[in-house]
């Protein structure tokens, strides 16, 4: 199973039990990667990374000097930040919350622990739009994602869309191509004309992540 850093294709699956749990430092819970651009990045040289966190304790975030946060619960109550020492932002369930992750941010759980989807942008050198969807719709590609940015569908400069299950199943079917089914926290990277022709129906709720780098 190809893994959170490995190069990205036209269409690539990347199920939830395939991710590695990685601790924070502070003890307050772990992170999964799930796909990061370039392939392989890490902290110091993401373009744009996403992932989930299991956040179980209150406590600081981790500063991120130039990049900007995209934060959505997609599991728990909610959370309480303190940004910058002063902004308290409530984070609810199924609403992206935009941040600079440069400033100095600190949670505080509503009611018990929660699962963040996290996107991380570097400024100035990735963009996305965070789309909550239930039902149907049409997967809609991305800015230069289409099959005239670059001779391999615009896949090595990051650009496409990231569809996520989180509540229920996901399905995507695309012309000529076998339905993709995605149970919770399995997602699914579309880029080119497969991103834009894509149908995508859920009977519960699914993240639409629209990146370009």
């Amino acid at each position: 199973m190809s893994g959170a850093g490995d190069e990205l294709g036209p269409s690539h699956i990347l199920r939830a039990a395939g991710r590695t749990a990685v601790a924070w430092r502070n003890g307050g819970g772990v992170t999964r990667e799930v796909a990061v651009h370039p392939p392989g990045a890490g902290w110091d040289t993401f373009d744009w990374r996403v992932s989930l966190a299991e956040v179980t304790a209150d406590g600081p975030y981790s500063p991120l000097p130039g990049v900007r946060r995209i934060l959505t619960v997609v599991a728990g109550a909610g959370t309480e930040l303190t940004v910058a020492g002063a902004s308290r932002l409530r984070a609810d369930r199924y609403r992206p919350l935009a941040f600079p992750g440069g400033a100095a941010t600190a949670g505080r759980l509503l009611h018990g622990p929660v699962v963040n989807l996290n996107v991380m942008l570097r400024e100035g050198r990735a963009r996305a739009t965070v789309e909550m969807v239930r039902g149907s719709r049409r997967v809609a590609a991305g800015p230069g994602s289409g099959a005239g940015s670059g001779t391999d569908g615009g896949r090595s400069a990051g650009h496409g869309v990231l569809v996520m299950a989180l509540e229920g199943r996901t399905r995507l079917s695309t012309p000529g191509e076998p339905v993709v089914t995605l149970e919770r926290f399995d997602a699914v990277w579309l880029a080119g004309a497969r991103a834009a022709a894509a149908e995508l129906g859920t009977d519960g709720v699914a993240a639409v992540v629209t990146l370009s780098a």
